[in-house]
């Protein structure tokens, strides 16, 4: 998954509203009011405190309403340097402090940081549209946007002005004063309520805790899932119990492997009911609020539905499109899912036992076909997926590529004592910017997996700013004396993140808000999943996985295990995803407000795509964050549309050879390199020579 930060002017993050000026020391005191004195110039965790947040705030939102005020005021007639380029530099103070505060509030929260989370987003909220909103800006704007003939502008300069221009009309600039004040209004709500849904589900995930004292219970576990339990019991002072919690790398493997099924189905039960328990962390009135309101707001501004408004941003470009390639993958993936169930059904019988299949079942009796079919365990293959042959497998790939290196770094502050740092430098020795790697779960991290950045790239006066980047994971944890071992599902994760940092990591353009992944929503996907398949080809695991202790190499026969296995079980995969993206349409679709009981209004649209009983989506309503509180509305069609053009754009590397200089030059130089200063299907031509082809990604998934 990708988060992306965006610059200050861009982004639709709120700022609060300005209080007295600081005194000379506060100032001196709090690390974001003065140049960073550290190396590359990185956020000082170190020093840096939950008190400073809120000076900084006011002080950079003081500083912001200056620059814009200066905009507005000035003398001269309206031209692309004094208007859009000056907009586009303003607000850098709000910038630095709210990258570094919202990427802790995903990442290693608190308390304090939780409730100023809460208290900042409608006030935030406010500033923002009355940058949007404020007549004078949009005038100078509108002038240079309708003269743009008149000024010498380039492409990348033309691209911002109409990103520009396009921000303030989606933002209601264009809407009567009436309205506008309407609009404030569902902004500020919008607000507070995706920061209640998150919130909400971050604290059901934790409050779970499956504690077992009888070794029995933990019949068919392997080996390191129960020293893992083992050792987070003994953290939560239970030294003679094993805990198992919601988080994945709990969870998903004791469903896998636990025999026990009124154990798997507690647990299951649990994590499938998250925000859904009529409690103070209740997220179904949230929901429906949250979609009523963004319906509200697309009207006001003149769209027929949420995902209208959306999608005339996206790749896709409106809801018709996104549905048709949902429904050309549904059919043969539903297909192909039933025929999975009959097949696990079919194992249950054989077993003796008399129940039904039932969600809590699939992953265990798949487990248990995967090993009688293709003799392919788990534990066989975790000790040559190390967390750091992985990392290094991902970064031997970029260096191949794209001809880079990864320097560690340990003079660098960080806001974890598990996050690594890494200089990235070109083929030449250059620097290129900085990764941060934040592997393992936690409390105070929101569960999934995502990129952000804590500076994005852009160029001043010429000279490349080189970003800094950052990739969050919930891996499992080192435990029982042995290194972090993943899943080969895991260390596909980490090659699809490192994805996401590499589009960061080399891009190259002038403009911040054009930068890395300053791209459509349905185009963001595609560099990241296209790392996935070099995780899974056999040439390039060879060269990283390998066992932690005798440093074998993988054998063949487990490569060729995987190989055989990589259409295994995608019935179920591609079926629990696609519901997941049709049930975002329904909440975001809608023409006219949505009401009633969130779980009947799911049950009723899984019923319309014929979902069977055994599968849920991969996120039920409650605690889909992705779209209540996580950026994709109306957009988590966009891993599958993304992953039409990755497979195609992989297999122009497949006629070549994995690692041809020349496809990785131009995929680096017409994709990575380019951020959003074209439209992306343009970018893709450009590398490709043609528009992607699906049947790539149905043979990829075995749905032909």
């Amino acid at each position: 998954m990708h988060i992306k930060l965006l610059p200050l002017f861009m982004m639709m993050v709120v700022m609060i509203t300005a209080c007295n000026d600081l005194t000379e020391n506060k100032m001196l005191d709090n690390p974001f009011l003065t140049d960073y004195d550290t190396p590359f110039e990185v956020p000082p965790f170190d020093k840096i405190k939950n008190s400073h947040f809120e000076p900084a705030f006011e002080e950079g939102l003081k500083n912001h309403n200056k620059e814009i005020d200066s905009i507005v005021q000035m003398e001269e007639e309206p031209n692309f340097e004094n208007t859009i380029v000056a907009l586009e530099n303003s607000g850098k103070l709000l910038g630095r402090v709210s990258r570094v505060f919202y990427n802790l509030n995903s990442a290693n929260t608190n308390d304090e940081i939780q409730d100023l989370a809460k208290e900042l987003a409608p006030r935030l909220s406010a500033h923002w549209d009355e940058i949007y909103l404020n007549e004078g800006l949009f005038e100078r704007v509108k002038n240079v946007y309708d003269n743009q003939s008149n000024f010498n502008l380039e492409s990348e300069d033309r691209k911002l002005l109409e990103e520009t221009y396009k921000g303030f009309v989606r933002s209601g600039a264009n809407l009567s004063d009436q309205d506008k004040k309407k609009l404030k209004e569902i902004n500020s709500k919008i607000s507070e309520l995706t920061t209640d849904f998150g919130q909400n589900l971050l604290a059901e995930t934790n409050d779970f805790q499956l504690f077992i004292d009888e070794e029995e219970e933990l019949s068919g576990l392997p080996e390191s899932l129960k020293e893992a339990a083992r050792e987070s019991a003994v953290e939560a002072g239970q030294e003679d119990k094993w805990l198992f919690t919601l988080q994945n790398a709990s969870i998903m493997p004791f469903l896998q492997y636990a025999d026990n099924r009124e154990l798997r189905r507690k647990i299951w039960e649990a994590y499938q009911q998250r925000g859904n328990n009529e409690n103070e962390h209740d997220n179904k009135e949230i929901l429906l609020e949250i979609s009523n309101l963004r319906l509200e707001k697309a009207k006001l501004i003149g769209y027929s539905s949420h995902a209208a408004y959306v999608l005339e941003e996206a790749m896709a470009k409106n809801s018709k499109n996104v549905d048709d390639i949902l429904q050309k993958m549904w059919k043969p993936a539903l297909a192909k899912a039933k025929q999975e169930a009959e097949d696990l059904q079919e194992e249950i019988n054989n077993r003796g036992e008399s129940f039904e299949l039932a969600p809590y079942d699939w992953r265990y009796y798949t487990e248990k076909i995967r090993q009688k079919r293709y003799a392919l365990s788990e534990d066989e293959m975790r000790p040559y997926f190390s967390l750091s042959s992985v990392r290094e497998g991902a970064f031997e790939t970029a260096a191949k590529l794209y001809g880079l290196s990864f320097v560690a770094l340990n003079n660098v502050p960080t806001y974890h004592e598990d996050v690594e740092v890494y200089e990235v430098k070109d083929r030449d020795g250059s620097h290129l910017g900085l990764l941060y790697m934040d592997f393992f779960p936690r409390a105070s991290k929101r569960g999934g997996a995502w990129m952000t950045s804590y500076r994005s790239q852009s160029k001043k006066n010429g000279e490349r700013q080189a970003p800094i980047i950052s990739l969050v994971c919930n891996f499992t944890k080192p435990s029982g004396g042995k290194p972090s071992l993943l899943t080969f599902d895991e260390a596909t994760t980490l090659f699809h993140e490192f994805g996401h940092g590499l589009h960061g990591l080399l891009s190259d353009v002038k403009y911040e808000s054009l930068s890395g992944t300053s791209v459509p929503r349905d185009f963001v996907e595609m560099p990241s999943q296209i790392m996935e398949n070099w995780a899974a080809d056999p040439e390039v695991m060879q060269s990283y996985a390998k066992h932690y202790e005798t440093n074998k190499v993988i054998p063949d026969s487990l490569i060729q295990k995987l190989a055989d296995v990589a259409t295994f079980d995608q019935g179920f995969a591609t079926t629990e995803y696609l519901a997941a993206s049709f049930l975002d349409m329904t909440y975001h679709a809608i023409t006219e407000p949505i009401e009633g009981d969130v779980n009947e209004i799911e049950r009723e649209a899984m019923d319309a795509i014929g979902l069977i009983d055994a599968i849920i989506p991969r996120y039920r309503s409650s605690y889909f964050q992705h779209v209540f509180s996580g950026g994709y509305s109306s957009g988590y069609y966009s891993y599958i549309w993304s992953e039409v053009l990755d497979a195609d754009a992989f297999a122009a590397f497949k006629e070549t050879n994995l690692f041809d200089q020349k496809t990785a030059d131009s995929f680096r130089e017409n994709i990575l390199e380019r951020g959003g200063t074209e439209d992306p299907a343009v970018l893709y031509k450009n590398f490709r020579g043609a528009d992607p082809d699906p049947e790539y990604l149905m043979k990829k998934r075995g749905l032909e």
